[in-house]
């Protein structure tokens, strides 16, 4: 009589299929592992790279910040440099104006003083003034003379003065049933430079 034992031969398959489907679920499963820590890795990585980024970019931008900063605070040294100068300019026109207002105004009281002293000395004998205006560089002299001789050697003289121009007579009239003649004349004068002038920086030459 034969016998089979179904117990032990139901459960050697099964117990078999067990162990294939485990090994099975383990081979399928290895790949997908794989590449899940692949993609991990590859977000890590770039995270690393994003913070990386990130901060040389920060950086960077601070830097461009202080740059700024230093610039900005050397612009404005530079603008207050610039307007000493500035200033310093004008201060210095100011007082050269200054300068040549007294320079014009001591050379202009001497004039009249240097004139009169000169034209004193072309006076001839038996003639004289009675006035002179001193406009600028222009002389305006009226006189009298006991003859028209003294008139014509007065103008002789003016006009050899090297400081003095060509005079120009207007007038030449006997005064009455006198002999005395009446005279005006006008002319204009070029006043040298004197040695304490020159020190002082004024310049004033005679016509050629």
């Amino acid at each position: 009589m034969i016998r089979i034992n179904l117990v032990s031969e139901g459960r050697g398959p099964r117990g078999g299929g067990a162990a294939s489907a485990v090994g099975g679920a383990m081979t399928e499963a290895a790949p997908g592992d794989l590449n899940n820590k692949v993609l991990v890795g590859i977000a890590l990585v770039g995270l690393i790279l994003a913070g990386a980024y990130w901060f040389l970019f920060w950086s960077q931008r601070n830097r461009l910040e202080n740059q700024a900063v230093e610039l900005r605070a050397e612009a404005q040294a530079l603008e207050k440099i610039i307007r000493e100068v500035e200033q310093f300019k004008q201060r210095k026109a100011d007082l050269e104006l200054r300068i040549n207002l007294i320079n014009d105004l001591k050379k202009n009281q001497k004039m009249p003083v240097r004139v009169m002293d000169r034209v004193s000395q072309n006076l001839p004998d038996l003639l004289w003034l009675t006035s002179m205006r001193v406009t600028g560089t222009q002389v305006e002299i009226e006189g009298q003379a006991l003859n028209t001789a003294a008139v014509a050697v007065f103008v002789e003289n003016i006009k050899g003065d090297p400081l003095f121009a060509e005079p120009n007579v207007r007038r030449i009239s006997r005064q009455g049933n006198t002999e005395v003649y009446q005279f005006q004349m006008g002319f204009t004068f070029f006043l040298p430079q004197l040695p304490e002038e020159a020190e002082q920086g004024e310049i004033v030459e005679p016509a050629a």
